[in-house]
């Protein structure tokens, strides 16, 4: 009986690497996929959401309650977008996800002894809020790049300007427009005034310590240059259509 020499078996490296492009394209998929449904279903909650609702729970917090109410686009005020606009990223409507001036100008500062400082986009903001977690990290920061990239790519401008009216946080457990035009001014979204939306939008850097319907004299003055720098701007005509 003749014999019979075995066949080689794959080596090691190659079954990881086949592995490794399996994970890939099946991560990049199904990331794919939530993102264009959420195009165009409302998010029901977002990470951040989770998140500071599992830390009340931890933390034996029982008097927290997330005030999340999704509100369309043309339900706004059209004077909050164009505010948080003017006050969170003023190159909204052009860039492509990320301000490189931005972040250039940040790493300068760093490299110069500076706190570095923030140069995130409402677009990257979008993506960390909604599919991520608080903190600093280079991993974080990755999949904030991914995720923007996927925002950027799959919806319209207006998408992500809507999404985020709605999920960024406005005050501890208040997030969107329309539950912090409630808590904080006790009317509907639709109904806020000029000073109000920037009041909201001015809140933005610290949510959980600036309060809109209290205003520091600190929030008060950001507000001010909210409003100024809207009217620079050219007010609504300066959004993205």
């Amino acid at each position: 009986m003749a014999y019979e020499k075995p066949k080689p078996r794959r080596s090691l490296w190659r079954r990881l690497w086949r592995a490794f492009w399996i994970v890939t394209i099946a991560w990049i998929a199904i990331t794919w996929l939530l993102v264009l449904l959420l195009r165009f279903v409302p998010p029901p909650t977002s990470a951040f959401m989770l998140e500071r609702s599992f830390a009340a729970l931890r933390n034996g917090e029982r008097g927290y309650s997330t005030k999340y109410h999704w509100v369309a686009a043309e339900n706004v005020s059209r004077e909050l977008p164009i505010a948080l606009v003017a006050g969170e990223d003023q190159k909204f409507p052009t860039h492509h996800g990320f301000d490189v001036q931005a972040i250039a100008d940040a790493l300068d500062e760093a490299d110069e002894g500076e706190r570095l400082r923030g140069a995130s986009t409402i677009s990257q903001q979008t993506a960390k809020n909604l599919f991520l977690w608080g903190g600093r990290s280079f991993v974080r920061k990755g999949l904030e790049a991914y995720f923007t990239v996927l925002l950027e790519v799959t919806w319209p401008k207006r998408r992500i300007l809507e999404v985020y009216m709605n999920i960024a946080e406005f005050g501890d457990g208040i997030y969107g427009a329309d539950a912090a035009a409630r808590e904080f001014f006790r009317k509907a979204s639709s109904q806020l005034n000029a000073h109000e939306s920037a009041l909201l939008a001015a809140v933005l850097p610290n949510p959980k310590k600036l309060r809109a319907d209290r205003p520091s004299s600190y929030v008060l003055r950001h507000a001010e240059w909210v409003e100024r720098q809207v009217r620079q701007l050219g007010g609504f005509s300066y959004l993205p259509r």
